[in-house]
Formats: C-alpha cells, sequence, structure tokens
C-alpha cells in the first residue's frame, strides 16, 4: 500500500527535464478560471479528434457498437462532444492535483454522503463502483473531502509521473493500492474502509467473463467486485461524478449499497454491475472515456478484432 509520495534525487535527472518544464506549464493553468480552463480543454480536445487518428477510429467504433440503433448524425455529434470533454479532463486532473481544499470545495457538490457514513457505522467497508469519467479524478478528490478512502491504481511507468500522481491522488485520500493487490483490498475494506473499483474496461482474457455491455453481447468483464465485498465483508455504492453542464463545477453521487449482493452466482453479479455501469454512463455520454479499446478481448482467441 502506498501512503507518501516517493521522491529521489534521480527525478531530477536531464532525461526527466522536458517532462517537469511541462509540469510547471500544467501546474500554473491551475490559477486559471474554471470557465478559460474549460473553453482551452474544448479547443485542445478538437485538436486532438484532427491529430489522433487511431483513437479517433476507437472512440467512433465503440459508439457504433454500443448504440447500434443511433443514427450516425448523433453519433457523430456525441463524437465531437466527447472529444471536447477529454481536452477538459486535462484541467480536471490538474485541478484535482494541485487545487486547495478550499478552492475544491467552492466548485463541489455531493449528494448521498449519508449512504457512505451509515454503511461505515454499521461496521461494513464501502466499495465505490465507479466508471471511467472523464473527471474522475476530480470525483476522487472531492469525495475524500469528506471521507478519505484508499484508491486502487496502476503505478505509473515513468518515475516522475508515479511521483506525482501519487502525491496528487493523496491530497485528499489515504493511500493507493495496485490494482493486482487483492490482499490488501481486502485488509482495508475489513478495516472498514472505503476504496475505489471500476469494471468497465477490458482488463484482458484471465478472469473475465463475456456478458452483454449496451449492444454488444460479449464483453470481457471481470468479476472482482464479487470477490472483494464477499473477502471484505463489504457493501457495493454506485459512485458518479460529472463536470456539471455550466463547466462551473463538479457534482459527485453515491447511492444506496446494493441490496442483495454479492450473490453465489459471480456472472450474474457482473451483469448487474455492466447494468449500473450503464446507468451512470447514460448521465453523461460524452463524460464517459470512450477512447478506450473496451472489446479488444474477444471471446476466442481467433476470433477478429471488431476494431
Amino acid at each position: 500500500m502506498v501512503e507518501k509520495a516517493q521522491f529521489s534525487n534521480h527525478l531530477f535527472h536531464p532525461k526527466f527535464w522536458l517532462l517537469w518544464l511541462g509540469v510547471g506549464l500544467m501546474r500554473l493553468t491551475q490559477l486559471l478560471p474554471l470557465s478559460a480552463q474549460m473553453k482551452i480543454g474544448a479547443g485542445l480536445g478538437r485538436l486532438a479528434k484532427k491529430l489522433l487518428g487511431s483513437r479517433v477510429h476507437t472512440a467512433k467504433r465503440n459508439l457504433e457498437l454500443c448504440f447500434p440503433d443511433m443514427p450516425q448524425a448523433e453519433q457523430e455529434v456525441l463524437l465531437n462532444k466527447n472529444f471536447e470533454e477529454t481536452g477538459k479532463a486535462i484541467f480536471d486532473t490538474i485541478n484535482a492535483w494541485w487545487w486547495s481544499d478550499d478552492k475544491i470545495q467552492r466548485h463541489m457538490t455531493i449528494k448521498g454522503q449519508e449512504h457512505v457514513e451509515q454503511t461505515l457505522k454499521d461496521g461494513n467497508g464501502v466499495i465505490l463502483f465507479a466508471v471511467h469519467c472523464l473527471p474522475l479524478e476530480m470525483g476522487a478528490r472531492i469525495f475524500g473531502q469528506f471521507q478519505p478512502g484508499v484508491g486502487v491504481y496502476r503505478p505509473h511507468n515513468n518515475p516522475v509521473m508515479e511521483y506525482l500522481q501519487v502525491k496528487g491522488r493523496l491530497r485528499s485520500n489515504k493511500a493507493l493500492v495496485p490494482k493486482r493487490d487483492i490482499r490488501q483490498m481486502v485488509r482495508c475494506l475489513r478495516s472498514p474502509d472505503v476504496i475505489w473499483y471500476t469494471a468497465d474496461q477490458d482488463f484482458g482474457r484471465s478472469s473475465a467473463t463475456f456478458i452483454p455491455f449496451f449492444a454488444m453481447p460479449d464483453a470481457a468483464t471481470i468479476t472482482g467486485a464479487t470477490t472483494l465485498a464477499r473477502l471484505g465483508k463489504a457493501k457495493v455504492l454506485p459512485f458518479s461524478v460529472e463536470r456539471n453542464t455550466d463547466d462551473k463545477g463538479y457534482t459527485i453521487e453515491i447511492m444506496a449499497p446494493l441490496d442483495s449482493f454479492p450473490t453465489k452466482d459471480e456472472v450474474e453479479d457482473a451483469k448487474r454491475g455492466n447494468g449500473i455501469i450503464e446507468q451512470i454512463i447514460n448521465k453523461n455520454r460524452a463524460q464517459y472515456m470512450w477512447l478506450h479499446r473496451r472489446f479488444k478481448t474477444r471471446p476466442n482467441e481467433s476470433d477478429p478484432s471488431v476494431y
């Protein structure tokens, strides 16, 4: 479990100087008004759409696969909006990592915190069942204002970025656990404590079951929520975060614990989980991470790629 960002002189090696320069410039932008950040972010997103052909293809294909009945013109509008929202997400991360608590609190709305408080009071751990919404970094920072928790994360290969993401994510939360460290997650839940958990991406064939996700009948889906809830004696609470439509703040919502979860059937639990993920995404489809190759793993290794 990572409880502190580890700094070393090695991070000042000349090969990292250009990266540090970029980080410095990014940090300066947190001084801009949020409205200005969002306008710049939308412009960066539109530029990215012109330059990142493979990502555009992935996002467009995901929309086609998930919403086959959506008219092509509507898909194109959603695709354009998604890239604008992706550009804005750069500033969501900058703000989450460097805004003061006071500034965070002036731009946040929290709904459903009583569900977390009551679950912990009852002696149960809390699994925040989240999705990869574009403002997710800000969601974790906001949540930590009233209930610091433990994040599940993938350590970054670049040591400078690893230092920055750990330091940023621990601004208002307790610790980070590598995503494969199930044992530590269970310990946290039994404390009891709060962890974030996501099951909406394609993590490969290992431990995956193939079940529906929107219109795709066979999306590779992990079933870890069932295992964590059972071993950690925890409750699963759906969690969402949105950048408000006026671009002036952020809203997180924590829903009541799922009843009768987990069951003895982890596949049925995963299907239920995908249904919840769809509901969260449908609250603001443009703010979902459609650039991820969600369906890269097919049921049979010989199946052709959908991309």
